[in-house]
């Protein structure tokens, strides 16, 4: 197929690139590179742009004859969303419109929307199923739930084809080393982690040890990057322009903070100190997936499902790339 990847520099955008290129598939990737690596994406296949360029948009769309849209491009940091919601309100809602009236115009009719957890805000049950209430508590996964409902009205007006994926916690790296996670900030909790073994950091900073959990840490769904991969081209396989799906994206395990730390002790033979401060604001105790529709659906199921695993593949990227894709 030919396939266009929006914000397809970034973390798991850029695997998904390397998966459909190596797969034979035609495929180009549309990233203003604000947040992306043009490192990270197969050579001669990056297209600099922002969404916000609707007349490019629509060449790009028009001149490679793309038959389908991946959309990554969002701003995915919740802190800032809190503190700057005007920035995450005009590139994740916004933006998106304008890449669908761009797809409305060249005739594009399918698309698979990077969705997130962060949909469901504080979940009444765990695992969380896809029935559950979505309650988004911050103005990040807000601007997805928005998007989810455009999707739903666009396929119901304009017959366009749909896959919103919730994926959980992307973790780990491509187990060649050749691409991994490199955020300005980090945010993300198993880079972070590696970063002390790395001698970048003096310790890891625990933000509460007194939820409802065995340990008292929060427990995440810790899915690996190039599952995230594997299902995304499985639901653009499965997309025909009659088709809407929603499904969570996750291991169905979850791993408390203490869990992810003493995994990267064990992984990396660095003692790894920490710090307990206090609580976030709006962390929920407990996200774990309900997958079960998406195996069924799409007939995935993740590779990675041990912590350790995913984050021995991570601590190769870190080794090999202290410093990320700027060397």
């Amino acid at each position: 197929m030919r396939v266009l990847l929006t914000g397809g520099a970034g973390y798991v955008g850029s695997h998904t690139a390397w998966a459909l290129h190596r797969s034979g598939h035609e495929i180009w990737v549309y990233d203003n590179l604000s947040e992306g690596h043009r490192q990270a994406v197969p050579a001669g296949r990056l297209i600099v742009g922002d969404l916000m360029d609707g007349a490019k948009l629509k060449a790009t769309l028009r001149d490679h004859q793309i038959e389908a849209v991946l959309h990554y491009a969002a701003f995915a940091n919740v802190g800032i969303s809190v503190t700057n919601p005007a920035e995450y309100y005009q590139n994740n809602i916004v933006g998106t419109l304008s890449l669908l009236d761009a797809m409305r115009a060249a005739n594009v009719d399918r698309v698979v929307f990077s969705s997130t957890c962060a949909t469901y805000g504080t979940p009444e049950r765990v695992p969380i199923t896809e029935t559950e209430k979505q309650a988004p508590i911050n103005p990040y996964g807000f601007t997805k739930l928005v998007i989810e409902r455009a999707l739903a009205d666009y396929s119901h007006a304009y017959g366009l084809g749909y896959a919103a994926l919730r994926y959980f916690n992307a973790s780990g790296a491509s187990t060649d080393s050749q691409i991994g996670e490199d955020h300005d900030p980090e945010t993300h909790l198993i880079p972070l982690v590696l970063q002390v073994a790395l001698g970048q950091r003096e310790n890891i900073k625990i933000f509460g040890d007194d939820y409802s959990t065995p340990d008292g840490t929060c427990v995440r769904d810790y899915i690996h990057v190039d599952d995230l991969a594997t299902a995304h081209i499985r639901a653009l396989e499965h997309l025909t322009p009659d088709s809407q799906f929603k499904l969570n994206l996750g291991t169905g395990q979850g791993a408390s903070v203490m869990q992810v730390v003493e995994a990267c002790r064990q992984v990396t033979g660095h003692p790894i100190p920490v710090e307990v401060v206090g609580r976030r604001q709006g962390d929920p105790a407990e996200l774990v997936a309900d997958a079960a529709l998406a195996n069924q659906t799409l007939n995935w199921q993740p590779k990675y499902t041990d912590i350790k695993s995913i984050v021995s593949t991570a601590w190769h990227w870190h080794q090999q790339n202290p410093n990320g894709f700027s060397k």
